[in-house]
């Protein structure tokens, strides 16, 4: 017999881990204090003996069905749990007639628990709105995304909305504790060992706990107890980040980047590019990401910026992982170190802002091509100056604008890097401007 051949003693606990051990009453749940703790909104939720609709968002793994779960233990209420990714309207109308037969032939109320609710479509969302109006359902939403984007603004003005966290180091210490107390107490896990594992979670409650169950099957396997670092690497397959390539921890991440780049620190640039390669992110989708903040942060502070983040992109379709990836971080280090200004950006938007609220002007005749001599005669081009027959290359004081625009001036540059060099250049060119104008 193995020394962990009991490791799952009977049927029952042949359940997942995570599912073992979810926690029955809210006093078991570990983490969330900012909802949970005494006067905090869930507490007082719960205190209050009436439930109320609300939306849960927060990573994996921090307790958002368990909450449902017990939401509906505690007020006695039927529970109905539907997943985004499995259900249709048909689903959602056999769920509101199982609530109506339920309160017909009980009394009981329903909680009306939907999993990725963000999956769902506006006419799916809008679906529920009626029942929740009427108090027929009281609706959990769960969602690893942000409700102000991914949730219908109707459904969610009828909802409280609630923002879980990722569980601190400590709290897993905690869970693993548990873990270890009623399921894994033959195994011994050391110090470090213990540490990687809650690393390896990112705050997440279900992966230590898969992690865990992963071990202990390993263990099982190979009839051993002591569980040392070195075994925790050999028996994960992989060191699987938590890092969602279409979610918030996406974005989150890109965000980083982008603030790091645009602060000038290239060592963070560094860390968030290698923490979003780690996590299996699209290389090249940071390459255009790279390429957008040369155009927005740097501009013409250091031209080269754009340039050479263009190479970088190229050099990665050539190269491939992981080799290409160098490339991607030189640019983005390039970009952390060089001169910075959104003068260019500003402009932009300022010209396109304006030209969508303006009228439609006339382009000056003195500016129109002419390839006709009908065009020459009636005056196209009359009185256009040849910059390249005047003294500097300049036409001092010729207006390219509209006739009848008022004045403006989008480009503002910085005094940084060669925009310094632009702004000389440009005040130089202004001043010639004014002179001409006195002439006239």
């Amino acid at each position: 017999m193995s020394l962990v051949t009991d490791l799952f003693p009977n049927n029952e606990s042949r359940a997942p881990l995570a599912e073992q051990l979810r926690p029955k009453h809210l006093s078991d749940i570990i983490g969330q204090s900012h909802l949970l703790g005494f006067g905090k909104p869930l507490r007082l939720a719960f205190g209050s003996g009436k439930p109320h609709s609300m939306i849960l968002w927060g990573p994996p793994g921090t307790g958002k069905t368990t909450l449902a779960r017990i939401m509906s233990t505690e007020f006695k209420c039927e529970f109905i749990a539907l997943s985004a990714v499995l259900s249709g309207i048909k689903d959602i109308r056999n769920a509101i007639e199982q609530a109506q037969l339920v309160l017909q032939q009980t009394g009981r109320h329903t909680i009306l628990f939907v999993d990725e609710v963000h999956r769902f479509n506006k006419s799916q969302q809008d679906a529920f709105l009626p029942y929740v109006e009427q108090g027929l359902i009281t609706f959990i939403g769960a969602t690893t995304e942000n409700p102000s984007f991914e949730v219908n603004n109707a459904l969610l003005s009828r909802v409280q909305v609630y923002i879980l966290t990722a569980l601190s180091e400590q709290e897993l210490a905690q869970l693993f504790e548990r873990a270890q107390e009623f399921v894994l107490h033959k195994l011994q896990f050391s110090d470090e060992a213990r540490h990687l594992l809650i690393e390896f979670s990112d705050g997440d409650a279900r992966r230590l706990l898969n992690l865990l169950e992963q071990v202990g099957n390993a263990a099982e396997t190979v009839s051993i107890t002591q569980i040392s670092k070195d075994y925790v690497l050999n028996a994960l397959s992989r060191n699987a980040r938590n890092f969602d390539k279409s979610g918030d921890a996406f974005y989150d991440q890109i965000s980083a980047l982008h603030k790091s780049i645009r602060g000038s620190s290239p060592d963070a640039a560094l860390y968030w590019l290698c923490r979003m390669l780690d996590g299996g992110t699209d290389a090249l989708y940071i390459g255009r990401r790279l390429i957008r903040m040369a155009a927005e942060d740097i501009g013409l502070a250091d031209p080269r910026a754009l340039r050479l983040t263009l190479d970088a992109c190229e050099t990665y379709e050539r190269l491939g992982s992981p080799e290409g990836e160098l490339a991607l971080a030189q640019a983005a280090l390039y970009l952390a170190c060089a001169p910075k200004s959104n003068a260019a950006y500003l402009a932009y938007n300022q010209a396109r802002s304006f030209v969508a609220q303006d009228k439609s002007r006339r382009v000056p005749i003195h500016l129109r091509n002419a390839p006709t001599r009908l065009m020459k005669d009636i005056g196209y081009g009359n009185a256009y100056r040849y910059v390249h027959d005047c003294p500097g290359a300049y036409a001092a004081g010729e207006n390219y604008f509209p006739d009848d625009m008022p004045e403006v001036s989008f480009y503002q540059p910085t005094a940084y890097g060669l925009e310094q060099k632009i702004q000389e250049k440009l005040a130089y060119l202004r001043n010639l401007d004014k002179q001409a104008k006195h002439k006239i």
